[in-house]
């Protein structure tokens, strides 16, 4: 009888699988852009806790702090394209690389918040936000206090 050749097999461990599989999606989110760079940064953050409160930040609040009126047409397109008309204004955007491209082209203009999807704002609903209750309230009253007249 002949015996049989034992050949060594080696052990194959979940790295072995993962690490292709983590390479490629890497290089399916990052194509060498900055916007990219930016996004898959965000995309690579730690993954939230199982925390109910603690959402996942999808999207980008936009706030334009500084003027481009003196600046060049193509941030002045930048900021129209962001949707920034004026100062002190805020707008959101999700997680995409357009987004993040033309924030890095903008960012000594602009504040930049990552903020969970719950907190997207459209336009009306701040503008609710920051209007006054209609009519007027009561704070005290003479009367209810007792004082004589």
């Amino acid at each position: 009888m002949v015996p049989i050749l034992s050949i060594p097999c080696p052990t194959l461990t979940t790295n072995t699988f993962l690490n292709p599989l983590r390479t490629l999606q890497r290089r399916l989110v990052h194509n060498g852009t900055a916007a990219s760079r930016t996004v898959a940064a965000l995309a690579a953050s730690p993954p939230p806790s199982s925390h109910p409160a603690l959402e996942p930040k999808t999207h980008f609040r936009i706030t334009l702090r500084r003027s481009g009126i003196s600046l060049g047409k193509r941030i002045q397109g930048t900021l129209s394209a962001l949707g920034l008309r004026r100062r002190m204004q805020t707008v959101y955007h999700p997680h995409t690389p357009e987004a993040a491209g033309m924030i890095l082209a903008v960012k000594e203009l602009i504040e930049v918040q990552n903020v969970p999807s719950s907190a997207v704002r459209t336009a009306g609903q701040q503008r609710a936000e920051r209007k006054a209750p209609r009519g007027f309230t009561v704070v005290g009253s003479k009367v209810e206090a007792g004082a004589t007249l």
